[in-house]
C-alpha cells in the first residue's frame, strides 16, 4: 500500500538547489516525472513546473526561476535510469519544445493501463480503484505561471508523481503476466520519439477557426483580418486567443460585417466590455478585410483511391481485432503506422518489416495478417 507524504516537497528555484537535487538522486534507478504548463493563461504556453520524485522525496523545480535546466535534460536522456510518467506524451512534447530535451527509458502508467484494457486510465481513477487514494482535481486548470504558488497547489503538484512508483510496480507485473511487456516497451519507446509541432503564428489564421471554411470569399477575407487583429491583441496582452475574442464572435462579425459601433453592439456575443476594449479595432479590421484579397486555402492533397481502399481495409481489420481483444484500436496498430503502410503498399514481409521497424512486436504478431489485408482486393481484381 503506498505511503502518504510525510514531509513537504522540496522547492527548487536556484542553480544551487538544482545541483543539490541532482546530487541527491544520482544513484536512483527510478524517477517519477510530471510537468505543469500555463496554456490557458498565456499567449505562448510554457512549462512552469517540473515535478521530480524519488520513492523518498518529492521535488518541485521552477523553470521560471532556473536559468539552466540542462541537469534535468541529462536525467531525461539517461538510458540507465527509468523515468515514470502518467500520460507522458504531452509532458515530453512540452519539454522538447521549450528545452530541446531528449528522452530515453520511460514507463508510462497510462499507456500501460490502456494496453491492459483498463476502462478508466486517468491517474485519479487508477489510484482510487487500487489504493483508495483520492487526488484533488481542483487545480488541473490552474495558472501554474503565477508566483508564488500557494501551498495547496504545491501539495497538489507533488501528488502527480508521489504514487507513480507503486502504480508502475503493479502495472509492470500485470504486463509481464499477460505477455504484453514487449508491446508496452514498444509504446514507451514511441512516445520518447514524439516531435513537437513546428512553431507557427499561434493560430492567427482563419483556417484554424472551426466553421471558417464555409464562409464566402469576402467573409473569409474579413475573418482573416479579424484573426490577425486578435493575434496582435493576444500578444500585447500575453493571453491565449480565446481569452481575447472567441472564435464564435469572429464568425458572427465576419457574417454581419458591421460598419458602426451601434451595428457592432448588436452582433451576437458582443458586450459592453468588448465593445469598449476592441470596438474601434474590430471595425478597422473588418474594413481592411473587405478590401483585402481572400486568403488562399491551404493545399490539401487527397490520397489516391488505392491508398484509401487499403486504409479502409486496415481500419476495418484493426477495429475487428481490437474488439475481439477488448482493447482500443490504436493499441493494435497506431494510426500513423496504419496510414504509412497503406501509403507505401509493401509487397512482401521484408518491405513491411522495414515499415514496422519501430514496432517489432506488432510486426511479429500481425505482420502476415496486415500484408494479407492490404492485398486482398488487389488479388481479387487481378484474378478477374
Amino acid at each position: 500500500m503506498p505511503t502518504r507524504p510525510s514531509a513537504s516537497p522540496i522547492w527548487i528555484a536556484t542553480q544551487d538547489d538544482l545541483l543539490k537535487m541532482t546530487d541527491a538522486i544520482t544513484a536512483e534507478p527510478l524517477l517519477a516525472i510530471d510537468t505543469e504548463s500555463n496554456s490557458l493563461y498565456a499567449y505562448r504556453e510554457r512549462v512552469c513546473l517540473v515535478q521530480v520524485s524519488t520513492p523518498q522525496t518529492d521535488y518541485l523545480a521552477d523553470p521560471l526561476a532556473l536559468t539552466d535546466l540542462s541537469a534535468l535534460g541529462s536525467l531525461f536522456a539517461d538510458s540507465r535510469r527509468q523515468k515514470i510518467f502518467h500520460a507522458a506524451e504531452y509532458d515530453i512534447l512540452c519539454l522538447k519544445r521549450d528545452y530541446n530535451f531528449t528522452f530515453n527509458n520511460i514507463f508510462d502508467t497510462m499507456i500501460a493501463a490502456r494496453i491492459l484494457s483498463y476502462p478508466q486510465v486517468g491517474l485519479g481513477n487508477l489510484l482510487s480503484a487500487w489504493f483508495g487514494i483520492e487526488l484533488e482535481k481542483k487545480y488541473q486548470r490552474a495558472d501554474w505561471g503565477k508566483r508564488p504558488l500557494p501551498q495547496a497547489m504545491l501539495d497538489y503538484a507533488r501528488m502527480d508523481t508521489h504514487y507513480l512508483f507503486d502504480l508502475r510496480t503493479r502495472l509492470e507485473r500485470e504486463l509481464k503476466e499477460k505477455r504484453l511487456w514487449e508491446l508496452a516497451l514498444e509504446d514507451f519507446s514511441l512516445v520518447c520519439q514524439a516531435v513537437p509541432a513546428p512553431a507557427d503564428n499561434n493560430g492567427g489564421t482563419c483556417w484554424k477557426v472551426i466553421g471558417g471554411k464555409h464562409l464566402s470569399a469576402k467573409e473569409t477575407a474579413v475573418l482573416q483580418a479579424l484573426c490577425a487583429y486578435r493575434d496582435q491583441q493576444a500578444q500585447r496582452m500575453g493571453l491565449p486567443h480565446f481569452k481575447v475574442l472567441s472564435n464564435t464572435l469572429l464568425l458572427e462579425l465576419s457574417h454581419a460585417m458591421p460598419r458602426t459601433l451601434d451595428e457592432l453592439k448588436s452582433v451576437s456575443g458582443m458586450n459592453d466590455v468588448l465593445l469598449k476594449r476592441h470596438g474601434t479595432g474590430l471595425l478597422r479590421a473588418i474594413e481592411e478585410g473587405k478590401r483585402a484579397k481572400p486568403p488562399a486555402r491551404p493545399p490539401r492533397q487527397r490520397p489516391e483511391k488505392d491508398v484509401l481502399n487499403r486504409l479502409k481495409r486496415l481500419h476495418e481489420w484493426r477495429k475487428t481485432l481490437a474488439g475481439s481483444l477488448k482493447t482500443e484500436s490504436d493499441v493494435v496498430l497506431p494510426r500513423v503506422f496504419m496510414e504509412h503502410i497503406a501509403s507505401e503498399n509493401p509487397q512482401g514481409l521484408a518491405d513491411l518489416k522495414e515499415l514496422m521497424a519501430d514496432i517489432p512486436w506488432r510486426y511479429r504478431q500481425y505482420g502476415k495478417a496486415i500484408l494479407s489485408v492490404i492485398h486482398r482486393q488487389e488479388e481479387y481484381e487481378d484474378s478477374l
